[in-house]
C-alpha cells in the first residue's frame, strides 16, 4: 500500500506537515510496524484514519469516515498529552516500513514474511535515516510493538547506530482488541515513556 501515490492524499499529507511540522524543532521518532488498509494505508498519516485526520488534525478530507482501532487508541493518547498541536511538537509518528502490504485482503505486517523482511531491510533503512535527518532526534526512539517489531528494530539499530536509548510499548491494536479492560493502564504506561523520551535534552544533529 502506498498512499502517497495518490494526489488527492498528498495534499492532505502536506495540509498536516505545513500544520504541525512548519518549524526547525527536533522531535522524538515513534516507529510503529506498518500502515493499516484503514489508517495510514489510505491517508499516508501515521496511526491517522480520516475521521481522526478531520476532527482531531482539521485536516477535511474526502476520504470514507471509517475508523481504525490503532487511531483510537492514539488520539486518545494524543488528546490527554495536550492534544495534537502540543504532542506533534514534540514526537513524529511513523512506522518501521513506510509502505503498508495486504496478502488476501488482510492487513500484513512486514515481519509476517522472511522473504519481505530481508527485501525490505535497505528500504528502511534509508527511511530511517532519511526521517533523522528531517529533525528526528538521535538520543531517544520510542517503538510501538513489544515483539517482532521491537527485535527488528533494535537489531537494525545495533547494525547502525541510529539512536541512543530505545524504548519499547505494546502495540495500540493488541490493546485495543483484547485488552481494553486495561486502557487507563497502557496509556498511563505511553504517558511514562513518552515524557521520559523527552525529559532530557536533544542530542546535537548528527551525534549518536
Amino acid at each position: 500500500m502506498n498512499p502517497y501515490a495518490d494526489r488527492e492524499v498528498r495534499g492532505y499529507v502536506r495540509a498536516f506537515l505545513d500544520k504541525f511540522f512548519s518549524d526547525n524543532r527536533e522531535r522524538v521518532l515513534v516507529f510503529g510496524i506498518n500502515p493499516g488498509r484503514f489508517g495510514a494505508g489510505i491517508t499516508g498519516v501515521t496511526f491517522t484514519d480520516p475521521v481522526a485526520l478531520a476532527d482531531d488534525c482539521g485536516v477535511p478530507n474526502a476520504m470514507q469516515r471509517r475508523r481504525e482501532l490503532s487511531s483510537i487508541f492514539v488520539y486518545d493518547f494524543i488528546n490527554r498529552m495536550g492534544g495534537p498541536r502540543a504532542f506533534y511538537s514534540r514526537f513524529f509518528l511513523t512506522a518501521v516500513s513506510p509502505l503498508g502490504f495486504t496478502r488476501d485482503g488482510k492487513n500484513l505486517n512486514y515481519y509476517d514474511d522472511r522473504a519481505l523482511a530481508e527485501s525490505m531491510t535497505p528500504f528502511i533503512t534509508r527511511a530511517v535515516e532519511r526521517q533523522i535527518a528531517l529533525g528526528g532526534r538521535r538520543d531517544h526512539v520510542i517503538v510501538l510493538g513489544m515483539g517482532q517489531n521491537q527485535r527488528f528494530f533494535r537489531a537494525l539499530n545495533e547494525q547502525h547506530g541510529f539512536f541512543g536509548e530505545v524504548h519499547a510499548l505494546e502495540h495500540p491494536r493488541p490493546i485495543m482488541q483484547y485488552k481494553r479492560k486495561q486502557l487507563e493502564r497502557y496509556l498511563a504506561m505511553y504517558a511514562e515513556v513518552f515524557e521520559r523520551a523527552t525529559a532530557t535534552r536533544p542530542a546535537a544533529a548528527g551525534s549518536s
